[in-house]
């Protein structure tokens, strides 16, 4: 069996994602495991049936890492990657059949502040570090125009782009926008 697409739309994990460093062609690297579970939903009214699809994914390297850092029970994602068989042979010489999920791609659906909570929660590490207050208008010296020098003048506007935004730039047509 070739390698087949999967995707997994809108699931949420059922544990914390479990990391592990095993040996590889050029020393050791990351590898995570993680169970996505996603509902589907069929028919309307007395006739509505739910159903949970549980797939354990495998994730490589820096992805695996990212994955353990920020992912954890409850996180929210959108997966994409491929299956294939990982038939083989038990100590009794008796066939065993399986799949392996493999992540390609991985969309992290939580926001920094429900991931942050959600670590907290868990005690998976330390709390997020307060981030820095600005200082109130207060505290700011005041200056009046005629004090402000034309490079604070020209900080002190927006940034803006150096090449303008184009809606179908991706199209690369060859003609200017």
């Amino acid at each position: 069996m070739a390698n087949v697409q999967v995707i997994q739309r809108h699931a949420h994990l059922a544990s914390a994602v479990k990391l592990e460093f095993v040996n590889g062609r050029e020393g050791k690297v990351a590898k995570a495991v993680l169970t996505a579970i996603s509902n589907s939903r069929r028919g309307s009214g007395e006739e509505r049936s739910e159903e949970a699809t549980a797939i354990q994914w495998t994730l490589w390297a820096k992805q695996a890492e990212h994955a353990a850092e920020y992912l954890g029970k409850g996180s929210h994602v959108n997966i994409v990657g491929r299956v294939r068989n990982n038939n083989y042979q038990d100590n009794d010489g008796v066939e065993v059949y399986g799949l392996a999920f493999t992540v390609d791609e991985i969309d992290y659906l939580d926001s920094k502040a429900e991931g942050e909570a959600r670590r907290a929660r868990e005690g998976a590490g330390d709390p997020p570090a307060p981030a820095p207050s600005a200082p109130t208008p207060a505290a700011r010296p005041a200056t009046s125009a005629k004090q402000r020098t034309p490079d604070a003048a020209h900080r002190a506007a927006p940034s803006r782009p150096a090449i303008p935004f184009h809606p179908f730039a991706c199209l690369n047509t060859g003609a200017p926008p």
